[in-house]
């Protein structure tokens, strides 16, 4: 069953690579921002990804088994982020997937997915662009993970329900996802020496549609998370992922 359970997300994810949607994407698209951004959220988003390649290395030499569950995470990422409605003035929301894996893996694993996803998005889908891949990577696979995965532990050690924390955790993640590419947007684009009306009007842009799916995105990741707590309990207990509540509601079943 578990096996099943990976090959049907592997196939959306395929399906979703055969079948790609109008290119009008919020990611920032290429040669958008000005060199000097470019150099600097390239800089900025290094470390995290050399964290990242290190946390990926350590999980997976400590257990092999847990490849297939970070492909799955991957996967994920991919199939949702490729996922997008139109918004206004040409551009369009997606929900970012990375909420799944910075629960299961931790925030610095997904840096490194997320920043992969993004690869291949600029270069097959035409989402996003090589110049600008430092920030995109910067607002989804940097801040989206950390948000994510800090509010879910941080939920969890107020004893709330695994479901609630991993909701708010997954749709917290992707809407500041959002306000961060709207920041960085209005720190290159000032009006008259501020950031203040670009920021809001940037932010302003994709909050009509990016709520929703924000919300419709951690509900996602909760369905999905239940699936997993139930099909690869050893693995998410090896991960330290498995809140005791739902350890014991999996005995239970």
């Amino acid at each position: 069953m578990k096996r099943h359970l990976y090959e049907t997300l592997a196939c959306l994810a395929l399906a979703a690579f055969l079948y790609p949607p109008p290119a009008y994407a919020m990611h920032i698209m290429e040669g958008f921002l000005p060199l000097k951004w470019c150099v600097f959220w390239y800089a900025v988003t290094f470390p995290f990804l050399v964290l990242g390649i290190v946390s990926i290395r350590r999980r997976v030499q400590g257990d092999p088994r847990l490849k297939m569950l970070l492909g799955l995470a991957g996967a994920f990422t991919f199939v949702l982020s490729a996922l997008k409605l139109p918004s206004v003035t040409g551009s369009c929301s997606h929900p970012t997937g990375l909420g799944l894996g910075a629960v299961l893996f931790g925030p610095a694993v997904m840096s490194v997915l997320g920043t992969i996803v993004l690869v291949f998005q600029a270069l097959l889908l035409a989402h996003g662009g090589l110049s600008t891949l430092g920030a995109n990577a910067f607002s989804m696979a940097v801040v989206g993970p950390f948000v994510a995965y800090g509010v879910y532990r941080g939920l969890l050690g107020l004893r709330l329900p695994a479901a609630v924390a991993v909701f708010a955790g997954a749709a917290l993640g992707d809407f500041l996802t959002y306000v961060t590419t709207s920041l960085q947007l209005a720190l290159a684009f000032p009006q008259d020496g501020s950031i203040l009306a670009p920021l809001a009007k940037f932010m302003g842009i994709f909050a009509v549609t990016q709520v929703p799916l924000a919300v419709s995105e951690g509900l996602l990741t909760v369905v999905v998370f239940n699936l997993l707590a139930k099909y690869s309990r050893s693995e998410l207990e090896t991960l330290s992922a498995l809140p005791r509540e739902v350890k014991a509601n999996a005995r239970g079943t």
